[in-house]
Order: structure tokens, then C-alpha cells, then sequence
């Protein structure tokens, strides 16, 4: 089983054990519970966040949390993928972390008069996006071959190398204004990169059903949620940044 996503490698499953005919084994449905259970504590923090930053009007009110977010949720991301069987707290922990950054940079940019009513946007797009690619999966529109796979893990490692050195470059001062800026390259880029982290939840949801296939522990059912939380925050991410492009282009 392959996913570009990194927190479902190869051997999530195999390393983990398959249930050897006693105990609980993750189900499908256990797996979908569980999504909502992360999605529903994002939530609870981003909407605390956001509340905080149109109280004060201020953002540095709100950076720490944001700040404790980002290195929290990457903390917690690393002790999930190497203790999976840590999942049932890591996982809820992590998602609550994550809300604080959601919350922040949807208010942040939310807050900007061109942009406003944008974040609700950005976030039924993302809803929208996850029942769309669901439904053509359990529809069997879109399969998860093996080429559909390797395609998909190739365009989603070049993007995170692209990322890598621009950020890199960052540091010296030297940046990519038209893959990051407003003009058709700009917009172009982001709506493939859209269409890449989308196509990233099909592979999620394959993975996630051969572990339940295989009996693995009940536990996985919380990182299986887990991995597809990862995809949910790059994919809302992703539409943010592509949605303020085009609010420019206005």
C-alpha cells in the first residue's frame, strides 16, 4: 500500500500488527467516527482563536497560540507517527493544536477587507472537496491503482521539495514572486496543488480501508483519522491561499 501522505507509509499497518483473532480490529466506520471527533476538536480551538482575535482586534494577542500550534502540532504529529499506539491521544491533542493555527491564520487573513467572508469559503470548499472525493471513491470513479498512487506521491513530493527551497531561499532574501503571487503562473500553481492534496484523501481513504481489511488494531483507527486530519489542514490550507489569489485578481 503506498500514500504520499507521511503519516501512512508502507508499513503503518504491518509495523502496527494485524489482530491475531482476539481484541477489537479498526473498522472503516470506527475510523470515519473518529475523523469527526478530530475535526470537531480543530474546530473547538480554531473558532476560540478566531473569537480572541476580533475581541482585541490584535494579533499578537493570538500569536502564541499560534506559534505554541505550529510546534506543538509538530511535536505531537512525530510522537503519533513513531508511537501509534499513542494515537487515541496524540491524535485529539494534535487536531487541538492544529485548530489554534487554523483559527489564527483564517482570522488574520479574514480580517483584511478584500478578504473578508473568505475563511467560510475556504473551509465549505474543504467540506465540499472531502464528501466530493468520498463519494467518488465508494462510487469507484476514481481508483486507487498502483500508477494512480505512485503519480500522485511523485507530484506530492515535488511540491513539499518545492517548498523546502523556497523556503530556503527565503532565508536569503530571494523569493518566487510569480508561483506565490496573483497572476495566472500564481493561481495556476495553487489549483494544482489544490487538485494534488485532494487527490492525496483518495489514497488516505484506500489505506485506511486495507487496515481495516487486514485487522488492524483498534488503535489504528484513531491514526488512520490522524493521517487524514494531515491531508484536511494542507487541503484548507491550500484553498485559503488559492482563494486570497483570486480575491487579488478582483
Amino acid at each position: 500500500m503506498r500514500t504520499s501522505n507521511p503519516t501512512l507509509g508502507p508499513g503503518t499497518f504491518t509495523v502496527s500488527g494485524i489482530r491475531t483473532g482476539f481484541g477489537e480490529a479498526m473498522t472503516v466506520n470506527g475510523t470515519i467516527h473518529r475523523t469527526g471527533i478530530l475535526l470537531l476538536c480543530a474546530m473547538a480551538t480554531a473558532l476560540w482563536t478566531w473569537n480572541q482575535f476580533f475581541k482585541t482586534g490584535d494579533a499578537s494577542e493570538i500569536a502564541p497560540y499560534m506559534w505554541g500550534g505550529v510546534i506543538g502540532g509538530f511535536v505531537m504529529a512525530l510522537v503519533t507517527v513513531f508511537k501509534k499506539e499513542w494515537s487515541p491521544v496524540t491524535a485529539p491533542l494534535y487536531s487541538l493544536l492544529e485548530g489554534f493555527v487554523l483559527g489564527g491564520v483564517s482570522a488574520t487573513v479574514e480580517s483584511i477587507p478584500r478578504f473578508q467572508g473568505i475563511a467560510i469559503e475556504a473551509v465549505a470548499l474543504t467540506f465540499g472537496t472531502l464528501f466530493c472525493m468520498l463519494l467518488a471513491y465508494r462510487s469507484g470513479l476514481i481508483r486507487a491503482t498502483e500508477k494512480f498512487k505512485v503519480g500522485v506521491f511523485a507530484a506530492t513530493g515535488a511540491i513539499g521539495l518545492f517548498y523546502l527551497v523556497t523556503m530556503v531561499l527565503g532565508f536569503f532574501h530571494v523569493q518566487v514572486p510569480l508561483v506565490y503571487g496573483s497572476g495566472i503562473i500564481g493561481i495556476g500553481f495553487s489549483l494544482v496543488v489544490v487538485v494534488i492534496a485532494a487527490l492525496n484523501l483518495i489514497l488516505d481513504f484506500d489505506f485506511i480501508e486495507q487496515g481495516a481489511m487486514r485487522g488492524a488494531p483498534k488503535y489504528m483507527e484513531w491514526y488512520g483519522a490522524f493521517g487524514l486530519m494531515v491531508t484536511l489542514v494542507w487541503l484548507y490550507l491550500e484553498i485559503l491561499r488559492l482563494l486570497t489569489k483570486l480575491r487579488d485578481r478582483r
